[in-house]
């Protein structure tokens, strides 16, 4: 019988196996498409707002897409024409008070409410919800006439106090929902060794409950910085009126300034997008705290 012989061992070790390849399937390509289409079709009315906002002036009423030649002064001279930058000021200062009011509020509240079951809770809760229920534009001849009667029409502070409270219902739901969701075992530990109650919810919650307050500040941030109605009722000074109101002004009775119209919102709309893009990923799991338990 002969004998079998083993193959002979070699120093080099053997290749890895090759990954498979994974077809697309007709399926995914066809949703891959109608995605890419659908991006399409949202991102079109941007890219027509920026090629407007470098056309120029004799230019505007081509019908070709693009100029024939790029007016980048347009963007420098809607600066000089108008107050432009006293209502991006405006705004900033704006939405920013009212993101900040809002957390000092919404959070203390949001914490009592995750964390203590009070009598009268629900009502609490459902009382907060319908405030959000309540549009800016039905309340606009009251509040008119209280800042009015209190000499605070064209200031920064009334265009503040109007956001925030506009805002503070949602912040105070989802930053709730959010600490609701974190197990309060963690805060008894710590005051097990003893840290206190406040700074058991500044060391331990606030910071696992990131991605709730970032939903918060961004959503309440932004609705302050596309806030119109009461910015253009509560505001009657072009220097003193927000973002909103100010892109609003290139809108005459006979003439319209496209040009400049769409070099102000171009302005207007790039940082909301560089905020919103950094923070996107926080927001996504804010907005879907709760849902899993």
């Amino acid at each position: 019988m002969a004998a079998t012989t083993a193959p002979a061992q070699t120093g080099a070790p053997a290749p890895p196996p090759r990954p498979k390849q994974r077809r697309l399937r007709p399926r995914t390509l066809l949703i891959a498409a109608f995605a890419w289409l659908l991006a399409a079709v949202f991102i079109a009315p941007y890219l027509e707002m920026i090629v407007t906002a470098l056309r120029p002036a004799d230019e505007l009423r081509d019908r070709s897409y693009l100029p024939d030649s790029w007016q980048w002064s347009n963007l420098v001279n809607v600066w000089k024409e108008s107050s432009l930058g006293d209502n991006l000021q405006v705004t900033l200062l704006v939405s920013a008070g009212a993101t900040l009011l809002v957390l000092l509020v919404s959070l203390p509240a949001a914490y009592y409410t995750a964390r203590v079951r009070f009598r009268g809770r629900k009502w609490f809760l459902l009382l907060v919800l319908v405030t959000q229920m309540f549009q800016p534009t039905a309340l606009l001849v009251g509040l008119y006439r209280e800042f009015y009667q209190l000499d605070m029409l064209n200031s920064v502070w009334t265009l503040i106090l109007c956001n925030a409270a506009f805002n503070l219902a949602f912040a105070v739901w989802i930053l709730s929902a959010y600490i609701g969701s974190i197990p309060a075992e963690l805060e008894e530990a710590a005051m097990v060794d003893g840290t206190s109650r406040l700074g058991a919810m500044v060391k331990v919650t606030l910071p696992l409950a990131l991605p709730g307050v970032v939903t918060a500040v961004i959503f309440t941030f932004i609705t302050s910085w596309n806030e119109f109605v009461m910015g253009l009722t509560l505001s009657t000074e072009p220097a003193k009126q927000p973002l909103t109101v100010g892109i609003n002004n290139f809108i005459g009775n006979y003439t319209v300034q496209w040009n400049y119209l769409f070099a102000a919102s171009v302005v207007a709309i790039v940082p909301v997008i560089i905020l919103f893009a950094f923070i996107e990923r926080h927001v996504v799991s804010g907005l879907t705290a709760g849902s899993v338990k």
